[in-house]
């Protein structure tokens, strides 16, 4: 079996076991995303130099102690995420590598990175304490929407390059087409999709936040295996990499995500 025709079907599994779980129920859906929760752990743990054991405790004991309370604490915890990604994108242009000489500075980067932003995933197919798949999946299609288009805008126009050291293929023009696909998906999201006291500035700008944040993940997540020396996160997806590779823009996206969440909804 060829490359082109592994990446395929590996990419058909992935979309429709994601859209299938999304679609089905809210418990199918958690566990989904739970076991990529795991994965992502367990890659990250790898990628960063972390003991697998504590990774995995770390994510337990975060994971259960919110859900224990319900989900209250995640009204509010984009205040806990926000500053730790703000440090990333500053810190995305610096040349010197990640400073990780303690196991305290690899578990924030694991816990601000992977678990704390999976875990307000869980949130954002909620609209009013009723979940509401639409939302979720939605924005999951405009995130395949901005990195196709991306891509296709990338591979006929792009001519300079968006930020070479981390990742040579993005360019400029890739960027601003996938941006502009985005926004008329996002459009045709709020055109066609009937979800309760949602308006078009809230789907404008959860279409500005997956093309800009999502974009500036990719370069995150680009930089963490620069700096590791790995192409890919993991193997666990035929012809696409690992689990982080596929989520990481939405990973980076999700506490901007849920603060447009805070302030429009």
């Amino acid at each position: 079996m060829n490359e082109v025709t592994t990446r395929t079907l590996s990419g058909i599994i992935y979309i429709a076991l994601l859209i299938g779980a999304i679609l089905f129920s809210n418990t199918t859906f958690l566990l989904l995303f739970g076991f990529f929760l795991l994965v992502s752990v367990y890659e990250f743990c790898k990628l960063y130099q972390i003991n697998q054991v504590l990774g995995f405790a770390t994510a337990f004991i975060i994971s259960s102690s919110f859900f224990i309370t319900n989900n209250s604490a995640l009204n509010s915890i984009y205040l806990v995420v926000l500053p730790f990604s703000i440090y990333q994108i500053i810190y995305l242009f610096n040349q010197k590598p990640y400073h990780n000489q303690t196991v305290f500075h690899k578990l924030i980067h694991l816990i601000g990175y992977v678990i704390l932003p999976f875990l307000i995933i869980s949130q954002l197919s909620f609209n009013q304490n009723s979940y509401v798949p639409s939302i979720l999946l939605s924005i999951f299609i405009m995130i395949w929407c901005n990195d196709t288009f991306a891509y296709i805008c990338g591979k006929l126009f792009g001519k300079h390059k968006l930020y070479e050291k981390i990742s040579p293929k993005k360019t400029i023009e890739g960027f601003i087409g996938g941006l502009i696909f985005t926004q008329i998906a996002a459009f045709i999201m709020f055109k066609y999709l009937d979800v309760q006291n949602t308006s078009l500035l809230f789907w404008m700008c959860i279409g500005l936040g997956i093309s800009i944040i999502g974009t500036i993940g990719d370069l995150v997540e680009s930089k963490y295996k620069r700096q590791a020396n790995i192409k890919d996160s993991g193997s666990i997806m035929p012809g696409h990499g690992g689990i982080l590779d596929r989520l990481d823009s939405i990973l980076f996206a999700a506490p901007f995500l849920f603060l447009i969440y805070k302030i429009i909804l």
